[in-house]
């Protein structure tokens, strides 16, 4: 990253903004009705250290201090000795509490406490003692907001007509007063160098919704997809708002940070602000917001044109392209994972020791990978394989990925036609970078053969071969190759593998079909937004590519015969497997051929909406990946204890102590499985997250366009029953314990290709 003086200036700036010491937190705790529009009772939580190890244990050795960080201010939060000894000492679970927590006195009092240290005896309770003496409660400088103009009815609500689904989309548009923050100007630390308290806080100056859960600041990729809900639910100004914090940070910055942390400085995520400008302006017509949108977009265009795009020339057509990636200066632990980074440098159990300069160059594509916004995932190791091997393949930085250019693509497309007739040259410039694009992603990414777009690979200069929820990106840009354009066969086939999760699996579309790597972007995982972007997909085909009947696989085949040959490059036999549950258990199902499509039913699949006459396929995948993604929503939302007064009971208790949720009211999780509809996803660096902004959003947009289509789903039983099943909109399979099911699940995440069959 180019660091210019402008950001330093711009920097100090921010960290100017306090207006007085930190306050004592509260502990008040409100519990809320789904309607309510009031502002919450936000509680700022103190975590408890916590170390695995005994208080009087002296800390193991450590490895040495890594580099400076020319992007990071300070040596309290920064990479760097206080930081290391902190995380080596393990207080936390997750390494990110301790870098949201604000000092509790002037930095150089935090320093100098913790040189009075001897680090070769200090122990795990001199440690404890420090951070409970010298830092307040995670989160202290961000307050709950009130959503001004609050609808408890939006308009898109009457597009629902599904009683239960009406009122769970309804609650849902309610949830967004529960995740609406501002910044608290009472708990802002002054200049850094000489004021009361350091934080890592980046002080906004406008109203936002946070993702949830330990994402409690302003995130930039989520709010695209948060930004789709909260225009469905007619919150204008709040998007008004979002895209004023922004527009702020490119002002200071020059680009959109990570999140709402000074840690992220130093890496930006997928560019979705033209799209946010685009769809507010095509939604409200509300101009004004162009004149200064318009000169900061080409601001952040212009930051990735020269922080992350490289020349490169197609070894199939020997043309040039300039193409981006995602490729972060950094030689350092992420501060916000930074026991995490550090142990995939320096675990001894991981093999061979790596020198300082393999374990920073690690650091920088770990971080890269954290930009992408799939952190982490097989797609980008430097050779994908069965087993784990690891985040230390990571290969990020000489990957060309399908998504980003995809979505630079489209930026400059959508900033195009925002200028329309009033800069000519502006718009002449950006249709030509655009084009430049769209040329490179069809060259070099673009498999005819397998109906499919592929990352570029700049170690090997060839397309991988490896396939993921990625190749639905260019579609949803309206880069739409020939060969897809050529017939309704081809089309489908692009989309082949959608068809086949809606036979073969329970839940919606995976990143990948990688179960093996234990990463949160591969399977068993699926994310809210890849629903999204392959619903708007299928929507942007011609019309004269969906008018015929969803295909059907040849005789004693599966849904896997309809997929191009070497597309998914996984024979059928190394799909993660569908453990089976209740009623599906009494199938007679086989790993591979018609019998592994466990969900299929006469012109739809188990909980995809049911099937019209006269209905296209493209109509037909996309009812049915909208009923499916309604589906794990709600059913895990019921499953950790939620309920709707008259059309969803509550679940009795000894069913919510399988879920630890006897005292809940129903979780929004970040992600889902495609295995399950009632839970979440897992895996990855974090426990998983409940909130959650892109889960609402997605859901809203989903209601708002889909809504007259979707239907209650059938959620499966949390415990086993012989007695008929619970009353209610909702009704239950039986099934064996999550337990016996989880132990199902990793069985067939380590060994892939083997079938076990609950």
């Amino acid at each position: 990253m180019m660091v210019t003086p402008k950001w330093w200036v711009a920097l100090a700036a921010l960290l100017r903004l306090a207006l007085a010491a930190p306050q004592a937190s509260t502990t008040t705790t409100t519990t809320t009705d789904f309607l309510e529009t009031s502002v919450p009772t936000l509680t700022i939580s103190t975590s408890v250290p916590s170390p695995t190890a005994p208080l009087s244990a002296t800390l193991p050795s450590q490895a040495p201090l890594p580099p400076v960080q020319p992007w990071c201010i300070g040596q309290i939060f920064c990479p760097g000795a206080v930081l290391q000894t902190v995380n080596i000492a393990q207080l936390y679970s997750d390494p990110k509490t301790f870098v949201d927590k604000p000092t509790s006195k002037s930095a150089q009092q935090v320093l100098a406490d913790f040189a009075a240290f001897n680090l070769s005896t200090v122990t795990e309770g001199d440690l404890v003692d420090f951070v409970e003496n010298d830092f307040l409660g995670e989160g202290l400088e961000l307050e709950a907001a009130e959503l001004t103009n609050f609808n408890a009815n939006p308009a898109f609500l009457s597009n629902v007509t599904d009683p239960l689904l009406n009122a769970f989309a309804q609650i849902v548009n309610g949830y967004w007063t529960q995740l609406a923050r501002s910044t608290n100007q009472s708990a802002l630390c002054d200049d850094y160098t000489n004021g009361a308290c350091e934080s890592t806080l980046i002080p906004l100056n406008h109203t936002f919704i946070i993702p949830g859960g330990r994402f409690r600041e302003q995130y930039y990729w989520d709010s695209y997809w948060i930004i789709q809900g909260l225009l469905k639910s007619e919150l204008y100004s709040t998007v008004n708002a979002t895209l004023q914090n922004f527009m702020d940070e490119i002002d200071d910055f020059g680009f959109i940070p990570n999140g709402g942390r000074t840690y992220y400085l130093d890496r930006s995520q997928p560019p979705l602000f033209v799209n946010m400008v685009y769809d507010y302006v095509a939604v409200t017509s509300d101009t004004s917001v162009l004149q200064r949108a318009l000169p900061l977009a080409e601001i952040e265009l212009a930051w990735w044109a020269n922080n992350r795009t490289i020349e490169i020339t197609s070894p199939y057509t020997n043309q040039s392209y300039m193409l981006a990636r995602y490729s972060v200066n950094n030689t350092a632990p992420r501060p916000e994972s930074y026991l995490t980074d550090y142990l995939t440098a320096n675990d001894p159990t991981y093999g061979t020791p790596l020198t300082q300069q393999q374990a920073e160059a690690l650091y920088g594509e770990l971080a890269s990978g954290a930009e992408s916004g799939w952190d982490f995932t097989a797609r980008f190791e430097m050779v994908p394989q069965f087993g784990d091997p690891g985040l230390r393949t990571y290969n990020i930085q000489n990957t060309i990925p399908v998504c980003l250019n995809s979505i630079l693509y489209r930026a400059h497309t959508l900033l195009a036609n925002l200028y329309g007739d009033s800069n000519s040259t502006a718009t002449a410039a950006h249709l030509q970078t655009a084009a430049n694009i769209r040329a490179g992603i069809l060259d070099l990414m673009w498999d005819a053969s397998k109906l499919a777009f592929y990352d570029f690979n700049l170690t090997s200069n060839a397309r991988n071969s490896f396939f993921s929820a990625a190749t639905y990106y260019p579609v949803w840009a309206d880069i739409i190759p020939d060969e897809v354009l050529s017939s309704q066969s081809n089309a489908f086939g692009y989309f082949a593998a959608v068809n086949l999760v809606m036979n073969k699996y329970n839940g919606t579309v995976p990143t990948t079909f990688v179960d093996w790597s234990g990463q949160q972007w591969d399977a068993p995982n699926t994310w809210p937004p890849h629903q999204y972007i392959i619903l708007e997909a299928l929507n942007a085909l011609p019309s004269n590519l969906t008018t015929n009947a969803l295909p059907t696989p040849g005789a004693g085949q599966s849904a896997y015969d309809l997929v191009p040959s070497g597309q998914l490059n996984l024979t059928e036999s190394q799909l993660p497997g569908q453990p089976l549950r209740g009623a599906q258990a009494s199938q007679n199902v086989t790993a591979t051929g018609p019998g592994s499509d466990v969900n299929t039913l006469n012109g739809t699949v188990v909980n995809g909406g049911n099937s019209s006459s006269g209905e296209g396929w493209a109509s037909t995948l996309g009812r049915e990946v909208a009923n499916r993604y309604f589906t794990s929503v709600l059913c895990s939302w019921h499953a950790t204890g939620g309920s709707i007064t008259g059309l969803l009971p509550r679940l009795p208790n000894n069913e919510l102590n399988l879920t630890n949720s006897v005292n809940n009211t129903g979780n929004m999780y970040e992600k889902f499985s495609i295995l399950n509809v009632d839970s979440s996803g897992s895996g990855g660096e974090y426990t998983v997250q409940a909130g959650f902004g892109w889960t609402n959003g997605v859901l809203l947009w989903v209601a708002a366009n889909y809504g007259q289509l979707l239907v209650a789903p059938v959620c499966p039983a949390l415990v086993a029953s012989t007695g008929s099943a619970s009353s209610g909109a909702v009704s239950h399979w039986k099934s064996s314990s999550p337990a016996a099911i989880m132990i199902t699940v990793l069985a067939s995440a380590v060994v892939s290709t083997h079938f076990t069959w609950v």
